[in-house]
């Protein structure tokens, strides 16, 4: 029977290593993608942290049960929620590198609020969901710079590799947050996860800015 189906070329085979290293040299050229790359990088690793520090969090706030830090994390969600109806309604009035620096200064103070008084149900729920609030700010931006920035040709490439860096910065965080509140303490996490947030901020705002002043000066300089 003819189904005049088209012949598929089945001898071509992907190389995810040279996907990889073409993802990798497309960054390199492209600053803001790369910076939104970055920043992605660090929401997520900022939000599996929490997953697992949440735990602890229930257990040292009085008035709930280790088995209810769910309501913390319920908190973080109902935040990004809440965030992401104000980024687009609000959001196209401000330029993606300040609602990243803004996303990301915000959600160091929740964070440095979240390691002054972590005892706290009401506060530590209203920080959570500043957190989450915050990090709508940083996600949602960076993400569709990602999906703007990249052509076409390169989607592909970029995509499976902010893939691969992103289940790396959600799996590093799970295995390493318990073990450093245990040597640390849940005060000094929050306080290192807080000064890790805006220093990666400053630092994408400031590759952004430096791209675009370079953009700005090519583009005026005479032929």
């Amino acid at each position: 029977m003819s189904t005049q189906e088209a012949k598929v070329d089945t001898e071509h085979t992907a190389n995810p290593w040279e996907d990889i290293k073409d993802g990798l040299s497309y960054l390199q050229k492209q600053v803001q993608v790369r910076s939104a790359l970055i920043q992605l990088i660090v929401l997520f690793s900022v939000f599996a942290a929490l997953a697992v520090l949440a735990v602890r969090l229930a257990e040292v706030i009085p008035t709930i049960r280790s088995s209810q830090f769910g309501f913390l994390l319920a908190a973080g969600g109902v935040g990004l929620a809440i965030g992401a109806v104000l980024i687009g309604q609000f959001g196209q009035r401000f330029s993606r590198p300040q609602l990243g620096l803004v996303g990301s200064l915000g959600m160091a103070a929740t964070l440095t609020g979240l390691s002054l008084a972590p005892t706290q149900l009401w506060p530590s729920l209203l920080l959570i969901g500043g957190l989450g609030l915050f990090g709508a700010m940083v996600g949602i931006p960076m993400q569709t710079t990602i999906q703007e920035k990249t052509p076409e040709e390169m989607r592909g490439k970029v995509f499976g590799l902010q893939n691969n860096v992103v289940n790396i910065a959600l799996s590093l965080p799970l295995a390493l947050a318990g073990i450093a509140e245990t040597f640390l303490g849940l005060r000094a996490v929050f306080g290192l996860l807080a000064m890790l947030v805006a220093m990666g901020g400053f630092f994408t705002w400031s590759l952004v800015k430096s791209s675009m002043a370079e953009d700005e000066a090519n583009f005026s300089a005479p032929l």
